[in-house]
Protein backbone atom coordinates (compact mmCIF):
# COMPACT_ATOMS: atom_id res chain seq x y z
CA UNK A 1 0.00 0.00 0.00
CA UNK A 2 1.34 3.24 -0.76
CA UNK A 3 3.07 5.19 1.82
CA UNK A 4 1.50 8.20 1.42
CA UNK A 5 -1.61 7.48 1.69
CA UNK A 6 -1.01 5.43 4.98
CA UNK A 7 0.20 8.45 6.51
CA UNK A 8 -2.61 10.79 5.57
CA UNK A 9 -5.02 7.79 7.22
CA UNK A 10 -3.13 7.62 10.33
CA UNK A 11 -2.79 11.45 10.83
CA UNK A 12 -5.92 11.77 13.29
CA UNK A 13 -4.83 9.06 15.47
CA UNK A 14 -1.09 11.17 16.10
CA UNK A 15 -2.11 14.38 16.64
CA UNK A 16 -0.95 17.40 14.83
CA UNK A 17 2.46 18.28 15.91
CA UNK A 18 5.42 17.21 13.51
CA UNK A 19 6.75 15.08 15.79
CA UNK A 20 4.40 13.01 15.98
CA UNK A 21 4.36 12.01 11.83
CA UNK A 22 5.68 8.61 10.90
CA UNK A 23 9.10 8.48 9.29
CA UNK A 24 9.84 6.80 6.43
CA UNK A 25 11.24 3.48 8.27
CA UNK A 26 7.98 3.34 10.10
CA UNK A 27 5.85 3.56 7.04
CA UNK A 28 7.28 0.57 4.76
CA UNK A 29 7.28 -1.88 7.61
CA UNK A 30 3.77 -0.35 7.89
CA UNK A 31 3.24 -1.49 4.03
CA UNK A 32 4.70 -4.33 4.42
CA UNK A 33 2.42 -5.49 6.84
CA UNK A 34 -0.56 -4.55 5.46
CA UNK A 35 0.40 -6.38 2.24
CA UNK A 36 0.63 -9.84 3.99
CA UNK A 37 -2.24 -9.24 5.87
CA UNK A 38 -3.78 -9.21 3.05
CA UNK A 39 -2.46 -12.17 1.16
CA UNK A 40 -3.03 -14.49 4.23
CA UNK A 41 -6.19 -13.18 5.10
CA UNK A 42 -7.32 -14.85 1.62
CA UNK A 43 -6.68 -18.00 3.02
CA UNK A 44 -7.12 -18.40 7.02
CA UNK A 45 -9.81 -15.56 8.92
CA UNK A 46 -7.35 -12.86 10.06
CA UNK A 47 -9.46 -10.13 10.43
CA UNK A 48 -13.31 -9.61 9.11
CA UNK A 49 -11.91 -6.11 7.47
CA UNK A 50 -10.94 -6.34 3.98
CA UNK A 51 -10.73 -3.32 2.98
CA UNK A 52 -7.15 -1.33 3.36
CA UNK A 53 -7.65 1.72 4.24
CA UNK A 54 -10.05 0.31 6.81
CA UNK A 55 -7.17 -1.89 8.25
CA UNK A 56 -5.02 1.18 8.66
CA UNK A 57 -7.78 3.03 10.24
CA UNK A 58 -8.91 0.24 12.60
CA UNK A 59 -5.92 -1.42 12.88
CA UNK A 60 -3.25 0.90 12.67
CA UNK A 61 -4.98 3.60 14.07
CA UNK A 62 -5.61 2.31 16.89
CA UNK A 63 -2.68 0.90 17.84
CA UNK A 64 -0.28 3.63 16.98
CA UNK A 65 -3.03 5.73 19.16
CA UNK A 66 -2.04 3.41 21.79
CA UNK A 67 1.21 3.66 21.50
CA UNK A 68 1.33 7.28 21.49
CA UNK A 69 -0.67 7.40 24.86
CA UNK A 70 1.86 4.88 26.38
CA UNK A 71 4.68 5.66 25.19
CA UNK A 72 5.35 9.92 23.66
CA UNK A 73 8.82 10.29 24.85
CA UNK A 74 10.07 8.25 21.44
CA UNK A 75 7.59 10.38 18.98
CA UNK A 76 6.32 13.45 21.09
CA UNK A 77 8.73 15.97 22.30
CA UNK A 78 7.67 17.46 25.46
CA UNK A 79 4.60 15.13 26.05
CA UNK A 80 3.90 13.34 30.30
CA UNK A 81 2.52 10.20 29.50
CA UNK A 82 0.12 8.75 32.43
CA UNK A 83 1.84 6.53 35.06
CA UNK A 84 5.11 7.13 33.06
CA UNK A 85 7.48 4.13 34.89
CA UNK A 86 11.28 4.85 35.76
CA UNK A 87 13.64 3.72 33.49
CA UNK A 88 14.52 3.12 29.71
CA UNK A 89 11.59 2.62 27.01
CA UNK A 90 12.99 -0.85 26.33
CA UNK A 91 10.45 -1.96 28.99
CA UNK A 92 8.91 -5.19 28.62
CA UNK A 93 5.35 -5.19 26.45
CA UNK A 94 2.67 -8.65 26.14
CA UNK A 95 0.30 -8.19 24.31
CA UNK A 96 -2.91 -10.30 25.16
CA UNK A 97 -5.03 -12.49 22.62
CA UNK A 98 -2.84 -10.11 19.54
CA UNK A 99 -4.78 -11.64 16.64
CA UNK A 100 -3.30 -10.54 13.49
CA UNK A 101 -0.96 -8.49 15.57
CA UNK A 102 -2.92 -5.45 16.96
CA UNK A 103 -2.18 -3.42 19.01
CA UNK A 104 1.63 -5.48 19.81
CA UNK A 105 3.37 -5.40 16.43
CA UNK A 106 2.33 -1.34 15.85
CA UNK A 107 3.59 -0.53 19.00
CA UNK A 108 6.89 -2.64 18.21
CA UNK A 109 7.26 -0.09 15.42
CA UNK A 110 6.33 3.29 16.93
CA UNK A 111 8.74 2.04 19.79
CA UNK A 112 11.51 -0.59 18.45
CA UNK A 113 13.65 -0.22 21.88
CA UNK A 114 10.43 -2.47 24.07
CA UNK A 115 10.48 -6.18 24.42
CA UNK A 116 7.20 -7.35 23.42
CA UNK A 117 5.76 -10.74 23.56
CA UNK A 118 2.01 -11.76 21.50
CA UNK A 119 -0.22 -14.20 23.04
CA UNK A 120 -2.15 -15.57 20.81
CA UNK A 121 -3.81 -19.10 21.17
CA UNK A 122 -4.36 -19.67 17.90
CA UNK A 123 -1.72 -21.43 15.66
CA UNK A 124 -2.64 -20.31 12.45
CA UNK A 125 -2.19 -16.89 13.67
CA UNK A 126 0.82 -17.10 16.10
CA UNK A 127 2.05 -18.35 12.86
CA UNK A 128 1.14 -15.44 10.78
CA UNK A 129 2.77 -13.60 13.68
CA UNK A 130 5.70 -14.95 13.86
CA UNK A 131 5.76 -14.64 9.75
CA UNK A 132 5.44 -10.73 10.29
CA UNK A 133 8.28 -10.67 12.73
CA UNK A 134 10.51 -12.59 10.26
CA UNK A 135 9.65 -10.41 7.09
CA UNK A 136 10.31 -7.29 9.12
CA UNK A 137 13.34 -8.78 10.76
CA UNK A 138 11.97 -7.47 14.49
CA UNK A 139 13.95 -8.07 17.08
CA UNK A 140 13.57 -8.15 20.78
CA UNK A 141 9.64 -9.64 19.81
CA UNK A 142 8.38 -13.08 20.37
CA UNK A 143 5.25 -15.36 20.00
CA UNK A 144 3.92 -17.04 22.85
CA UNK A 145 1.41 -19.91 21.66
CA UNK A 146 -0.89 -20.71 24.51
CA UNK A 147 -3.02 -18.31 27.00
CA UNK A 148 -2.24 -15.58 28.82
CA UNK A 149 -3.41 -17.45 32.23
CA UNK A 150 -0.90 -19.66 31.26
CA UNK A 151 1.78 -17.76 30.51
CA UNK A 152 4.55 -17.47 33.37
CA UNK A 153 6.14 -13.72 33.13
CA UNK A 154 5.12 -10.76 33.97
CA UNK A 155 5.75 -7.05 32.59
CA UNK A 156 5.73 -3.30 32.49
CA UNK A 157 3.09 -2.79 30.15
CA UNK A 158 -0.02 -5.18 29.11
CA UNK A 159 -2.44 -4.36 26.29
CA UNK A 160 -5.65 -5.94 25.57
CA UNK A 161 -7.60 -5.12 22.57
CA UNK A 162 -11.13 -7.11 21.09
CA UNK A 163 -11.20 -10.38 23.07
CA UNK A 164 -14.01 -12.65 23.07
CA UNK A 165 -14.07 -13.32 26.40
CA UNK A 166 -13.62 -10.25 27.85
CA UNK A 167 -14.69 -11.13 31.38
CA UNK A 168 -11.95 -14.43 31.39
CA UNK A 169 -9.45 -12.59 29.28
CA UNK A 170 -9.16 -9.05 31.43
CA UNK A 171 -8.67 -10.56 34.73
CA UNK A 172 -5.55 -12.70 33.06
CA UNK A 173 -3.89 -9.74 31.55
CA UNK A 174 -4.10 -8.08 34.42
CA UNK A 175 -2.01 -10.48 36.30
CA UNK A 176 0.65 -10.06 33.81
CA UNK A 177 1.03 -6.53 34.69
CA UNK A 178 4.14 -6.10 37.25
CA UNK A 179 3.59 -4.27 40.45
CA UNK A 180 3.21 -0.76 39.62
CA UNK A 181 3.02 -0.77 35.83
CA UNK A 182 0.05 -0.50 33.38
CA UNK A 183 -2.87 -2.28 31.53
CA UNK A 184 -3.99 -0.66 28.02
CA UNK A 185 -7.22 -1.66 27.18
CA UNK A 186 -8.73 -0.51 23.77
CA UNK A 187 -12.54 -1.50 23.94
CA UNK A 188 -16.32 0.20 23.92
CA UNK A 189 -17.04 2.55 26.49
CA UNK A 190 -20.63 0.29 27.62
CA UNK A 191 -17.56 -2.45 28.77
CA UNK A 192 -15.76 1.13 31.10
CA UNK A 193 -17.53 -0.22 34.11
CA UNK A 194 -17.13 -4.34 33.64
CA UNK A 195 -13.74 -3.37 33.55
CA UNK A 196 -13.22 -1.69 36.60
CA UNK A 197 -15.26 -4.37 38.84
CA UNK A 198 -12.71 -6.76 36.93
CA UNK A 199 -9.48 -5.36 38.18
CA UNK A 200 -9.71 -3.74 41.66
CA UNK A 201 -5.84 -3.32 41.79
CA UNK A 202 -5.77 -0.78 39.53
CA UNK A 203 -6.16 3.12 39.49
CA UNK A 204 -7.79 4.23 36.21
CA UNK A 205 -7.30 7.18 34.08
CA UNK A 206 -10.54 9.02 32.57
CA UNK A 207 -10.82 7.25 29.05
CA UNK A 208 -9.60 8.57 26.14
CA UNK A 209 -11.74 8.87 23.25
CA UNK A 210 -10.41 7.22 20.00
CA UNK A 211 -10.80 9.46 16.50
CA UNK A 212 -13.14 7.98 13.69
CA UNK A 213 -14.83 6.23 16.55
CA UNK A 214 -18.23 6.97 18.25
CA UNK A 215 -18.09 4.73 21.18
CA UNK A 216 -14.62 2.74 21.54
CA UNK A 217 -11.92 4.48 23.65
CA UNK A 218 -8.51 3.76 25.01
CA UNK A 219 -8.08 3.45 28.99
CA UNK A 220 -4.88 2.80 30.98
CA UNK A 221 -4.48 1.55 34.61
CA UNK A 222 -1.96 1.78 36.71
CA UNK A 223 -1.99 -1.66 39.11
CA UNK A 224 -0.86 -0.78 42.73
CA UNK A 225 3.21 -1.12 43.94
Amino acid sequence: MDTARIAELLQPFLGTTGDQRLTTNDLQPISTYIDLLLRWNARINLTAIRQPEEIVTRHFGESLFTARHLFPASKDVGADPPFRPAGPTSARLIDVGSGAGFPGLPIKIWSPDLQVTLIESNQKKATFLREVIRILTLTDINVSHGRAENYPNQAEVVTLRAVENFTKTLPAAANLVAPGGRLAILIGESQLENQKRLTPNFAWLPPIPIPKSSSRVLTIGLREP
